[in-house]
């Protein structure tokens, strides 16, 4: 039982040091009120508040960043074996990072209605999802498919790939 207990605090100490990363970089003025890190066998290997208005990128989320700092500190481009805690539900460009980068586990304090709460509303993106790419919000058209496709069969026979 004392086991269960020390993970499940483990789990609280971590998302309370995403929310406190967050509120940093909000008084800060670093970006917008959110803050995640990535952790490794207990180690804090990745974190950053984010910084959207600050470094004028919009991709660069606490979850994005965080995962980028982690993967320069290991040196790789998967974070297998690590979880990653984060103030808020991720968007979801956030979570196709985190599926990209093959997070084992992801912890999150509020939802992200919460957000939206405080302007922050993504359930437009969530929507554009399971539209027709020409008939979204920002249209989008498909041209020389044949040109893309050109890509991957150069990439499938090339002997040095690095498959992710």
């Amino acid at each position: 039982m004392s086991d269960k207990k020390e993970v499940v605090d483990s789990h609280e100490f971590f998302i309370k040091q995403a929310v406190k990363i967050g509120r940093e970089g909000m008084r800060s003025g670093r970006g917008g009120p959110f803050g995640a890190l990535v952790v490794r066998e207990g180690e804090i290997i990745g974190q950053s508040s984010n910084c959207v208005t600050s470094s004028m990128d919009p991709t660069a989320h606490a979850e994005v960043m965080a995962i980028r700092e982690a993967c320069r500190n290991l040196e790789a481009f998967q974070l297998s074996g690590c979880t990653l805690y984060t103030s808020c539900e991720p968007c979801p460009m956030c979570l196709g990072a985190i599926y990209w980068a093959r997070l084992d586990a992801v912890f999150f304090a509020a939802y992200h209605s919460d957000a939206a709460k405080a302007d922050f509303d993504d359930s437009f993106i969530y929507s554009q999802l399971d539209i027709e790419p020409e008939n979204r919000s920002i249209p989008m058209k498909q041209l020389l498919r044949d040109e893309g496709v050109s890509l991957f069969e150069e990439w499938m026979k090339m002997d040095h790939r690095i498959p992710y």
